[in-house]
């Protein structure tokens, strides 16, 4: 078995390593740190700051989802769209994964301290710990309320993008915070529904295994509301305009439109669909925010 494994682990090349760091999602908290940036100043991002700040975090979001292939190896083996990950399938051993992830985080932690400011720099170690260590390691074993306490983690982003350019904290970038964390439970619950039978085979405590699906869809349509109710906020109190106010509107209603659908269980593939155009809302939404900001900058 050892010498499969070191087989498959010297086969592993760049794909697979990238493959580790989640790319994807990744991505996606890398484009709300970057509307955090921008949307805490009226004049421009530094440069240094817009390209090794964002390097830092991605660099650090990356580490802890290394770490996540490695503790949660069993349960991808068991789940079809994860079975065939660098560690679970053997191509990347759990030690080099955990090395990658160690040179990740220092990588992306030296960046920060050196461009960016200390409180930057804490506070995206804090996020990666509170992900691979908090989220990973013990509460998505713990409690089906593992998205919702675990999501903060995930929710960093903007935060972290808008201390890396002020060096301090304010009510508006843990606004943005609010916006993701209320977003997280139906994006990710919708997710779980679909793959039920998977998350029951791994014994992994996600809200319709342990309390079903009509209950999950409850409670999807419930953070739906908040989430939309969330949204309005930047407008509420003058961070945001009509342009940004519009597309909250519009996005939100067709949110709460396919929330609504996965209650009522009047489409197929109604769970999947609701997931997907979450991500898609997620990302339209902090652009809306972004252009509003500059609209209103040029007013």
């Amino acid at each position: 078995m050892a010498t499969v494994l070191t087989a498959h682990a010297a086969s592993a090349n760049w794909r697979d390593y990238l493959e580790l760091t989640k790319p994807r999602v990744v991505l996606l908290m890398l484009i709300t740190s970057l509307v955090g940036m921008f949307l805490a100043t009226r004049a421009g991002v530094p440069w240094t700051v817009l390209l090794f700040g964002n390097l830092g975090i991605g660099l650090c979001a990356g580490a802890a989802a290394a770490v996540n292939h490695v503790v949660d190896r069993r349960i991808d083996s068991i789940m079809a769209r994860t079975h065939k990950r660098p560690v679970t399938s053997g191509r990347v051993s759990p030690v080099a994964a955990l090395a990658f992830a160690l040179a990740l985080a220092i990588a992306g932690m030296s960046l920060l301290l050196l461009f960016t400011n200390e409180l930057a720099a804490w506070l995206t170690l804090a996020s990666l710990l509170g992900y691979a260590v908090i989220y990973t390691g013990f509460l998505k074993r713990a409690t089906p309320q593992n998205i919702v306490i675990g999501g903060l983690a995930g929710a960093a982003p903007p935060l972290l993008g808008w201390v890396a350019v002020t060096g301090h904290l304010s009510a508006e970038p843990l606004l943005l915070v609010l916006i993701i964390f209320a977003w997280t439970p139906p994006h990710f619950w919708a997710l779980a529904i679909h793959r039920k039978a998977e998350y029951a085979k791994a014994d992994i405590p996600m809200l319709p295994v342990t309390h079903g699906e009509h209950y999950t869809k409850v409670h999807i349509l419930l953070y739906t509301l908040a989430m939309f109710a969330v949204t309005l906020l930047p407008y509420a109190i003058h961070m945001s305009g009509v342009l940004y106010l519009g597309c909250a509107l519009l996005l939100g209603g067709r949110f709460l439109h396919w929330a609504w659908v996965l209650y009522r269980d009047s489409k197929p593939h109604a769970a999947i669909n609701t997931f997907k155009y979450s991500i898609w809302y997620l990302f339209l939404l902090f652009i809306a925010l972004l252009a509003d900001h500059y609209l209103l900058l040029n007013v």
